[in-house]
Parts: structure tokens; sequence; C-alpha cells
């Protein structure tokens, strides 16, 4: 598997700030990081046609990162970075060992990345000291905010 580097800035005047947060080694860590990358979804007006896809995402990003790349007594890093392209990055920072894969043989491993491959218009992997970070793009425009006064 080949990861790609990507140079371009993650944020600039036109796009809102990122959102991160560090989540335990528990299972509780997985809804709570769906219910963060919702509230983010929502205040940066991302269409609800996206949300399913990225909240995928995440669950999948995450439980792979609690199942195979947080060591006990350790976290994994979840951040949500959108752009001024239009384009939403999400990130899993684990310290864990190991290069994810995508695979189909039938059995339980490797169908998280594979969904995620199919929904998003990109993912990777990153190196990390120490871990890695798996991170997937979704390359849609966000819907303006429209404030309507009422008379």
């Amino acid at each position: 598997m080949t990861t790609e580097r990507d140079t371009r800035p993650v944020n600039n005047e036109t796009s809102p700030a990122p959102r991160e947060r560090f989540y335990r080694r528990e299972r509780q860590s997985i809804p709570a990081a769906r219910e963060f990358t919702r509230a983010a979804l929502e205040d940066w007006g991302v269409q609800k046609e996206t949300y399913d896809d990225v909240l995928l995402c995440v669950s999948e990003l995450t439980t792979n990162a609690l199942l195979h790349g947080v060591p006990p007594g350790r976290g994994f890093h979840l951040r949500l970075l959108p752009n001024g392209d239009g384009v939403l990055r999400v990130e899993v920072h684990d310290s864990g060992d190991g290069e994810p894969r995508v695979e189909w043989s039938g059995g339980e491993s490797g169908r998280g990345l594979l969904l995620v491959s199919s929904v998003a218009d990109k993912w990777g992997v990153a190196e990390r000291d120490p871990g890695k970070i798996v991170w997937c793009e979704f390359a849609r425009t966000p819907t303006p905010r429209r404030h309507s006064a009422k008379a």
C-alpha cells in the first residue's frame, strides 16, 4: 500500500477551525467520537447527505484504533480538518504498530477499511512517532448557512 503525502494547508481564512479530541481506550469512546463529529458537521453546515458517510468512517477508524492501534493505558486522537476547498479530512492518530490493510477474506478483519475505501473519496496512512495516522477525505462542499429574519 502506498501512503500519499498531502502538502496542502489544512486551514485557511475561508475554512472553519479544525476540531480535535483525545479519547481513552474504552468502548464508549466510539459513540463519543461519532457525537463529537456530528456536532462539528452541524456547526460547519456540512450537507446532511454527507453525515452518514463521515460518521461511518469515524466509527470504523476509531474502532480499528481501539482494536489494533491503542496499547493498554493509551488512547487515540481524532482530528477533523475542513479546508476552504470543500474537503473534509478525518484523522485518527494512534500509538500502535502495524499498517492497516483492506482485506476481504470472508472474516471480520479488514472489512472496516473496505467500507472506508468505498465511501470516502480518499484514504491513507501516515507515519507518526510512535504509531500512525489513518485518514480519509470527503471532497464535498459544505452547504452555507442561511439565517432568515422572522417578521
